[in-house]
């Protein structure tokens, strides 16, 4: 298969012998043991995927991983994301949620991303080109811990989220720390790697994250949903029991 992806990847368009790849994964894989709620597929198992913080199981046709299988489980069961006619920023879109979201016909949707080209416009999260109060919904995971000034794109996110919309702001927690780790002097990759788990974070969160929320005027729910789902639910989807979803609100 590998010449067959080379070949495909040289003549398809940008992200199609990406799609191509999971198509033919899921088809591979297709069986009963376990289920992506993103992409609706079946299959034997999922994949390994990464390590450290990155750590994970991937779904073999979608490519999520299991933290967009909860937000989509959480999106379906506790938002009016598929249904309302809404405004929707997406930061930095994964590619296994943003096709699916920008599809949904009750959604205007904008993705943006400083530097991918997966996302409508490029934009700077600590200064968005956007008005104030323009956006029902904003989605925003493991994005924040990359931003050097992430007190400022939360003011950022905070002005133009409209009031009584709501915001999903996800970030990798280390709940042993009370207090989050950051040294701004601190700078290549490896180091980086060292201190943060990843060559391009620049932090690592702890249980004050709520607070820096709460001080970009955020209000803040911490949501235990994975904790309400059935543990053999929990168990198909590969989701995890522990995790918290903040979902913010003006």
């Amino acid at each position: 298969m590998g010449l067959i992806y080379e070949i495909a990847d040289a003549v398809l368009p940008e992200g199609a012998a990406f799609d191509l790849r999971g198509r033919w994964r899921g088809f591979r894989y297709r069986g009963d043991a376990v289920h992506c709620p993103c992409c609706s597929g079946d299959f034997v198992k999922f994949l390994p995927f990464g390590a450290g913080v990155l750590r994970g199981r991937l779904c073999p046709r979608c490519y999520s991983l299991p933290r967009h299988r909860l937000a989509w489980l959480y999106f379906g069961r506790r938002t009016n994301l598929f249904t309302d006619p809404l405004d929707v920023l997406h930061v930095a879109p994964e590619y296994t949620l943003a096709n699916r979201l920008r599809a949904l016909a009750n959604l205007n949707y904008l993705s943006i991303d400083l530097n991918s080209p997966r996302a409508m416009r490029a934009m700077d999260l600590t200064a968005l080109e956007l008005d104030d109060a323009s956006f029902d919904v904003i989605l925003c995971s493991h994005v924040l811990e990359h931003i050097p000034d992430d007190r400022r794109a939360m003011r950022e996110l905070h002005r133009v989220l409209r009031p009584g919309g709501w915001a999903i702001l996800q970030v990798p927690i280390d709940p042993e720390r009370a207090v989050t780790y950051e040294d701004a002097s601190i700078t290549d990759p490896e180091s980086r790697l060292e201190h943060f788990g990843q060559e391009d974070h620049v932090r690592v969160y702890g249980s004050d994250y709520t607070d820096r929320l709460r001080e970009a005027g955020f209000t803040v729910d911490e949501v235990d949903f994975a904790a309400t789902l059935d543990p053999a639910e929990c168990r198909r989807m590969d989701v995890r029991a522990t995790e918290t979803i903040f979902r913010c609100t003006k």
